[in-house]
C-alpha cells in the first residue's frame, strides 16, 4: 500500500512583506480557494464545540452550490463536542488528514486516524473528541438529508481509504482511480464524498458538464483544472468549489499523484419548485 499524504492546513499569518496577489477567485460557475488564504483571521467556532476552530469552505448559497456544507474542524487536545450536529435533517461525513479522532457512535467508539472515514445519517447520536497530545484536523461534509417515501436510510459507518480497494476508470491504466466509500447503485446514499487519485500525466479528457454541484479539496499533488473555459493550477490545500453544469476537466502536473476529496450530489429527482400550476 503507498504511502498517503493529506494536506492540513495550519493557519497562522503572512508576514507585512508578501506580496497580496493570489490565484483566489470567485465566478459565476466555479470558485477556487487556495490554501494561502486558509489563515487564523478566517476561522470560525461553533456552538458545543470546546477547544475547536474550523474554516468554512463552503456553504448553501442561493445561486451558486446550494446542497452542502464543507469545513475543516481543527481540535485541540481536550477539546471536542457532545452536541456536534444541531439538524436533526443533516447527514455527515468525517475525513480526518491530521491527528486522532476520537468518535463515538451510538455509543460505540473509534479511534480515527488520517484517512479515516465516517458516515453519519441524520439524527444520529454521536460525539467527537480529541483523546490525543497534537490537534486532529478533519473534513465535515454536510447535507440536508433528502428522504424518499419507501427507501430506508442508509446507516452509520466507520472505515479507512486504506482499507478500501480504489477502482480505475476504463481505458486509462489505472492512473485515474477512485476511492468510493460507498456503492454507487445504493439509492439510499444522496451524497457520495469519494478520493479521486491521478497519475503524473493523467487527464480527465473531455468537460464534464453535469448537474452535479461539487466540492473538491486537493490532499496531494498539482494539476491544471480547466473550468468553465479557464485554465487554474491547483495544488495540495487548494479547495474549489463547482456550481453545477460547471464544465471541467484536468491534467495532473505531477511529479507525484494528484489526489482530491470530492462531495457530490446524487441519486434524487430533480426539484421542481416554481414551474406554477399544472
Amino acid at each position: 500500500m503507498a504511502k498517503r499524504n493529506y494536506y492540513a492546513p495550519q493557519g497562522g499569518h503572512p508576514p507585512q512583506t508578501q506580496l497580496l496577489s493570489d490565484r483566489a477567485v470567485f465566478t459565476e460557475a466555479y470558485a477556487v480557494i487556495p490554501k494561502g488564504v486558509m489563515r487564523d483571521i478566517v476561522t470560525s467556532n461553533l456552538p458545543f464545540w470546546d477547544k475547536t476552530r474550523l474554516w468554512v469552505l463552503s456553504r448553501p448559497l442561493s445561486g451558486f452550490a446550494e446542497t452542502f456544507s464543507q469545513y475543516i474542524m481543527e481540535v485541540s487536545p481536550e477539546g471536542g463536542s457532545d452536541k456536534p450536529e444541531p439538524d436533526p435533517m443533516a447527514e455527515g461525513v468525517l475525513f480526518i488528514v491530521e491527528g486522532e479522532l476520537t468518535l463515538t457512535l451510538a455509543g460505540e467508539t473509534h479511534l480515527m486516524q488520517p484517512g479515516g472515514y465516517a458516515f453519519l445519517p441524520p439524527g444520529t447520536s454521536w460525539q467527537a473528541h480529541n483523546r490525543s497530545e497534537a490537534p486532529v484536523r478533519f473534513h465535515w461534509v454536510r447535507k440536508a438529508y433528502e428522504r424518499v417515501e419507501g427507501i430506508e436510510v442508509p446507516a452509520a459507518f466507520v472505515t479507512n481509504e486504506n482499507d478500501i480497494e480504489p477502482t480505475a476508470m476504463p481505458d486509462t491504466d489505472e492512473k485515474w482511480m477512485t476511492t468510493r466509500f460507498v456503492d454507487p447503485e445504493d439509492v439510499r446514499h444522496d451524497m457520495h464524498v469519494n478520493i479521486v487519485t491521478f497519475q503524473p500525466g493523467a487527464v480527465i479528457p473531455f468537460d464534464e458538464t453535469h448537474v452535479m454541484e461539487h466540492g473538491l479539496y486537493v490532499l496531494e499533488g498539482k494539476a491544471v483544472y480547466h473550468l468553465n473555459q479557464d485554465w487554474v493550477e491547483v495544488e495540495a490545500g487548494d479547495f474549489m468549489w463547482l456550481r453545477a453544469f460547471c464544465p471541467q476537466a484536468c491534467y495532473a502536473g505531477g511529479p507525484g499523484p494528484f489526489r482530491y476529496l470530492l462531495y457530490k450530489d446524487v441519486n434524487r429527482h430533480m426539484k421542481l419548485g416554481g414551474v406554477g400550476p399544472r
